[in-house]
This record gives structure tokens, C-alpha cells and sequence, in this order.
């Protein structure tokens, strides 16, 4: 067990690095300065929507290269038109699973991190599922935030991707009504509190390098750390320290609700590992960046592997020797994980 000073150390050396890597012009892409476009509208205030009245809709759905389509959404918690991607297999000749990927706290409007990095595009080519890409919502935890914040502008990001938008998909895109997760960074930590706390719309998680504790110490210090890199106030999200809403959306609190799903989790220990290499142009900042938070992810991947196990809940969990906070290792994760995640939809 960490102690509780350990805790609050290590939160702050991890805040100090998350800062520190966004405020270099040498920071990892995953700690890059925010995009000029955000995909949150700075105007409305949570809950309110002034532009789409009533249901949520598509709007359009654009081609844009092979299977895969731009969608917008007309989302009345958002407040606006939300813009996502969905990749749909080769054969669509009967309904199949959705899997969501959530992206890290970089999140750009452009394109997720996903298909950018991640080899999402090519690994998902052959395989009989929906494929919905989230874009924008840096550092916003794909949560519903208490306030619409100056900086980041309004997030009702639970809203929109599990009561909204997943109808929509299953509607349009022949969804058979079996969703599963996957995300990286802040995006897993995101996945794992929408799956513990929507545990009837997902069948598989998956999260790789994550903190899953929002409420402790070091939770709460690396979250405020992630929305303060992109100029957001953390109150705007849950409120001040002692708010209830940040042990509400506490992964280790409400891991009971994980049970009969498919779990998978991963971290590195940090250490440099095979991708980071000379032959690396990241090489300087994942390791003097990524090593350190990595090791934070790892210390609580292992806080939510151990509370599982008490639990007698089953999940899939590859803490790796070696590894950075860098795309190249979560790429690899993608494969690794979707025997497990293809298995909870129920994908032969």
C-alpha cells in the first residue's frame, strides 16, 4: 500500500511533469499545447441548448476515406453539433457490436489520437464491429462537468456518449446494441468510469495507462494537474476538494459495478522500453516525460488490478516491466487487448 503522503507526492510530481511537459515546446504530442479548436462550445452552459432543441440527431454523415465516415451529431447536452468518426466494416450485411475509443488528454477536434497514432484504421480493417472515434474534449474526462468552464467551454461528455449517441449509431449504422470501451491515458480512466457508472450499456472495457481513483490524493492531484495544463478550473469539473461528485465517479469506489463485464487493463513501468529507442524522434520527451507519468499509471493500475481481485472479478492485466506514456506501446495494446474486448461482445 501507498501511504497517504507517498500519495500526495507522487500526485504532485506527476502534476509537475504534466505542466511542465505542456509548457516545453519539446513535450510529447500526448502533452502538446491545446488546438486552437477545442470541440466544446465556450458559449452554452451545461444541460442548456440553445442551438438543437429537443432529441439528439444526426445531422450528416460525410465520406471521408475508405470505410470510415464523418458523423455530426446535434447534441442537446452539448449544447452544439458534436463531430465524431465511425469506421464501419468491409461485410455490413447484419447488426454487430459498437466499440468506443476515447482518446488521451490532448484530444484534438481534428482527429483522434487513435486513428492518428495508434493504427486504429488498420487494426480494425477485418473486424465485425462499429468503430466510433470521439474528437475534442481535451482534458475533460469525457464526463459531465458541474459548470460550463471559460477555457474549455461546456462538457456533458456522459450525456452525449451514453444516452444520446449510442441509439443513433445502433439506429444508422446497424448497432446490435452491444457496446464496449477502449481508452488511453485520461481516456481510460474515462472508459472505466462510464462503464462503472452506465454498467447496463457496456459489455467489454478496456484502459491502458490510466489512474482509476479520482477521489484520492494522487487522483484528484493528477485530474486537476490534466484540466490545468489546457488553462480549465478542476472545480468547474466536480467542484472543490471535498465535493461528493469526485468520489462519485471513483473507478476503485464503484469497481462492484465491473463485475460480469470484460476488463482489460495495461500499464508500463515506466523504465525505457523496446520504442524507445535512438532511432526515436520522441525518445527525449518520453522518457523524461512519459517515463514518470507512466509510472503513476502504473502504481494505479495496480490499485485497480488489486481491487478486482478482492472482489473475485475477473480481468485481464498486462503491467509490463518496461514502457513508456507514448503511442507506440498503446498501439500495441490495441492488439493485446481485443481478444478480451472481442470476447465480451460476443465476436467469434
Amino acid at each position: 500500500m501507498v501511504s497517504r503522503r507517498a500519495s500526495r507526492l507522487l500526485g504532485a510530481l506527476t502534476g509537475a511533469v504534466l505542466l511542465a511537459g505542456a509548457l516545453t515546446a519539446q513535450g510529447p504530442s500526448a502533452l502538446s499545447d491545446p488546438p486552437v479548436e477545442t470541440g466544446s462550445n465556450e458559449e452554452s452552459a451545461p444541460g442548456v441548448d440553445p442551438v438543437h432543441p429537443g432529441q439528439a440527431r444526426i445531422e450528416r454523415v460525410e465520406p471521408l476515406s475508405g470505410n470510415l465516415f464523418g458523423v455530426s451529431v446535434a447534441s442537446p447536452a452539448m449544447g452544439r453539433t458534436v463531430e465524431i468518426q465511425v469506421l464501419l466494416p468491409e461485410h455490413r450485411d447484419a447488426p454487430r457490436p459498437t466499440v468506443y475509443m476515447l482518446d488521451g488528454r490532448s484530444a484534438s477536434a481534428e482527429a483522434n489520437n487513435w486513428t492518428a497514432r495508434g493504427g486504429a484504421l488498420r487494426f480494425f480493417a477485418d473486424k465485425n464491429v462499429n468503430v466510433v472515434f470521439t474528437l475534442g474534449g481535451p482534458a475533460s474526462y469525457y464526463t459531465d462537468w458541474l459548470r460550463s468552464d471559460p477555457k474549455l467551454g461546456t462538457n456533458r461528455w456522459e450525456t452525449f456518449l451514453t444516452r444520446e449517441l449510442p441509439p443513433l449509431i445502433d439506429a444508422r449504422f446497424q448497432g446490435d446494441g452491444s457496446n464496449g470501451l477502449e481508452g488511453v491515458s485520461m481516456g481510460a480512466e474515462a472508459a472505466m468510469m462510464l462503464a462503472t457508472r452506465n454498467p447496463g450499456l457496456y459489455r467489454a472495457v478496456a484502459a491502458h495507462s490510466g489512474c482509476y481513483a479520482m477521489s484520492s490524493d494522487f487522483g484528484q492531484a493528477q485530474a486537476r494537474a490534466v484540466v490545468g495544463t489546457f488553462g480549465g478550473e478542476p472545480d468547474n469539473m466536480f467542484g472543490p476538494a471535498d465535493n461528493p461528485q469526485w468520489a462519485a465517479h471513483d473507478v476503485l469506489n464503484h469497481a462492484e459495478a465491473l463485475r460480469g463485464k470484460a476488463v482489460y487493463l495495461s500499464a508500463g513501468s515506466g523504465l525505457p522500453g523496446e520504442h524507445d529507442t535512438p532511432g526515436n524522434p520522441d525518445l527525449r520527451n518520453a522518457v523524461l516525460f512519459g517515463g514518470p507519468i507512466e509510472a503513476g499509471a502504473d502504481m494505479c493500475t495496480r490499485q485497480l488490478a488489486d481491487r478486482l481481485a478482492q472482489l473475485g472479478i475477473a480481468a485481464t492485466v498486462n503491467r509490463r516491466p518496461t514502457g513508456t506514456h507514448s503511442w507506440p506501446y498503446w498501439a500495441d495494446e490495441l492488439a493485446r487487448s481485443w481478444p478480451t474486448v472481442a470476447a465480451g461482445l460476443g465476436i467469434g
